[in-house]
C-alpha cells in the first residue's frame, strides 16, 4: 500500500477515528475542546449531546477536571488544520494477513515502511541513534517495556539469579512498579529506587528522560557491571525539551502518543542495539499478541512521514533556527513548544499567586534540532505543596484530579499534573487553582 497516496473514501469529513453509531454514521470523540465522551479531561453528569455526537458540558463547580492522565488532546488543533493532508484509507481486502514482512531479517508483523519512516524522523530530529539498529513496533511503549524486560532477562538467564532486579530512580513513572507487581513474573521483579540499589549481578535500570513525572533529564545512576538499560524516551522530542544529543542506549522506547498526539492508535517502537535482544523481543511479541496492529502502523507511518518530510523541506527552504510569522506556519514541534510554553507561563503565574505550591525550574539549553537555546516545557508539572499537605487531596477539593506522589515513589506532598489536555480543560484548571 502506498501510504503517500492514501485517500479518504469515508463520509467526507476526514474522520478516521470514529465510532459507528446506530444510524450508521461515524461519530468520533475527537474535539478541540476536550469536553467529549469517555476520554475527555472534563467529566460531568449534566451534559448534552449535540448533532455531531459530541458531549458539550457546562463548567459548573461539580465538573471534575481530570489531569491524572497524559492524554495528549492539546494536539487536536494542529492536526485538525491539516486533516486532508494526512488521511489514511484502508480497503476491506487490505492488511488481512498476519504477515507484513517475510523478507530475511524482517519483523514478520511489521510494515517495512514503518521502520523506514521511524529512522527517517529520528535522523531529522537527531534524538536517537538508528544506524545499524533494529526497529520493533508494539502496542504503545507500555507493551514494549514488558517485552524488553523479558528479552533482556533471556540474555543473562545462565548468569543471573532470578528474578532479575528492575530499578528506576525516584520519582519514577508510576506504571513501572504497578505493572511489574501486577505481573508477578518469576524472571524479573521490581526493586524500587535505583539510588538505593546495592545488589550484585545483572540488573535492569529504567532511565526515563525527560523524566515522568518531574521533567528532569536523567542518566543511569547505578552504572555497575552486568547492568542493562531500558531508556524510556517518550518525551525526548523538541516540543518538550531541547535535543542535546543523539542517545544510544541498549533499548530505547518511543510512543506515537507523545510524539504526534495520536494516542488512540496505540503505536510505539523500540530501537534496539543488540541482535539477540531484538530477536527475543520479536519472539515475545509473537507469543503475546502475534505482533501489533498493522492499521495502527499504517496511520503512524503516515503521520511520522508527514512530520519528517515537512521539516526536511523546511530545512531546505528556510534553514534553522525556525522563524514563523503566524501560527499557521508552525510545524508540529513549534506548535507543541508554543502551546506548552504558554501553559507553563500561566501555571507559574497561578502558582505564584496562590502561594500554596512550588514548581521545578528548568535551565535553558541549546537544542541541536532548533539550533537555538530553548526552555524545557515538560509534559507534566510536578507540583509540591509547600505547606506539607496532601497535594493531590488539596486539588481534589477543587474537583481537580491529579496523580499523587506516592504512586511515583515520592511523598504525598507532591502530585503530577498533566499539561497535555485540551485548552478548555487546562484553562479551567488554572481558574480553579487561582481560588486557593
Amino acid at each position: 500500500m502506498d501510504v503517500s497516496k492514501a485517500k479518504c473514501n469515508g463520509n467526507g469529513n476526514g474522520n478516521t477515528n470514529g465510532v459507528v453509531a446506530n444510524n450508521g454514521h461515524a461519530h468520533g470523540n475527537d474535539n478541540t475542546n476536550g469536553v467529549a465522551t469517555t476520554d475527555t479531561g472534563v467529566v460531568a453528569n449534566n451534559g448534552h449531546v449535540n448533532g455531531n455526537g459530541i458531549h458539550r458540558l457546562p463548567f459548573h463547580d461539580d465538573v471534575v477536571v481530570n489531569l491524572d492522565r497524559g492524554d495528549p488532546k492539546m494536539y487536536y488543533p494542529f492536526w485538525r488544520n491539516i486533516d486532508e493532508r494526512c488521511v489514511v484509507t484502508i480497503k476491506a481486502s487490505e492488511l488481512m494477513s498476519y504477515f507484513a514482512d517475510v523478507s530475511p531479517g524482517g519483523v514478520f508483523y511489521q510494515m517495512p515502511e514503518f521502520a523506514t519512516v521511524v529512522k527517517k524522523l529520528h535522523c531529522v530530529v537527531g534524538n536517537a541513534a538508528v544506524e545499524g539498529r533494529y526497529i520493533i513496533a508494539g502496542t504503545g511503549s507500555s507493551q514494549l517495556f514488558t517485552v524488553a524486560l523479558r528479552a533482556l532477562a533471556a540474555t543473562v538467564r545462565h548468569q543471573a539469579n532470578f528474578p532479575l532486579p528492575v530499578v528506576c530512580a525516584e520519582p519514577f513513572y508510576s506504571c513501572y512498579q504497578e505493572a511489574l507487581e501486577e505481573d508477578k513474573s518469576e524472571i524479573y521483579r521490581w526493586r524500587g529506587d535505583a539510588k538505593e540499589f546495592k545488589e550484585e549481578g545483572p540488573y535492569v535500570e529504567v532511565v526515563t528522560s525527560p523524566n515522568n513525572p518531574d521533567g528532569t533529564i536523567r542518566k543511569p545512576v547505578v552504572n555497575r557491571e552486568g547492568g542493562m538499560v531500558i531508556a524510556d524516551l517518550a518525551y525526548y522530542w523538541p516540543q518538550y525539551t531541547p535535543i542535546t544529543a543523539s542517545l544510544n542506549y541498549d533499548v530505547m522506547l518511543f510512543t506515537l502518543s507523545k510524539c504526534t498526539g495520536h494516542a488512540g492508535s496505540r503505536v510505539g517502537w523500540a530501537i534496539v542495539k543488540d541482535r539477540e535482544v531484538a530477536a527475543n523481543m520479536i519472539k515475545q511479541m509473537s507469543l503475546m499478541t502475534i505482533g501489533s496492529c498493522r492499521e495502527g502502523q499504517l496511520r503512524a507511518t503516515k503521520m511520522l512521514d508527514f512530520v519528517a518530510t515537512t521539516y526536511q523541506q523546511s530545512f531546505a527552504t528556510r534553514g534553522r533556527p525556525f522563524r514563523v510569522s503566524h501560527p499557521s506556519e508552525e510545524g508540529l514541534f513549534e506548535f507543541g513548544q508554543r502551546v506548552l510554553a504558554e501553559r507553563w507561563a500561566k501555571l507559574r503565574s497561578a502558582v505564584k499567586h496562590c502561594g500554596v505550591f512550588k514548581l521545578l525550574e528548568f535551565p535553558v539549553m541549546y537544542c541541536n534540532f532548533m539550533c537555538e537555546h530553548i526552555q524545557p516545557n515538560p509534559a507534566y508539572a510536578w507540583m509540591e505543596c509547600i505547606t506539607g499537605e496532601d497535594a493531590a487531596g488539596l486539588l481534589e477539593g477543587l474537583n481537580i484530579k491529579t496523580r499523587n506522589g506516592p504512586r511515583f515513589g515520592a511523598s504525598p506532598r507532591y502530585t503530577r499534573v498533566s499539561m497535555l489536555e485540551s485548552d478548555e480543560t487546562f484553562d479551567l484548571f488554572i481558574e480553579r487553582l487561582l481560588t486557593l
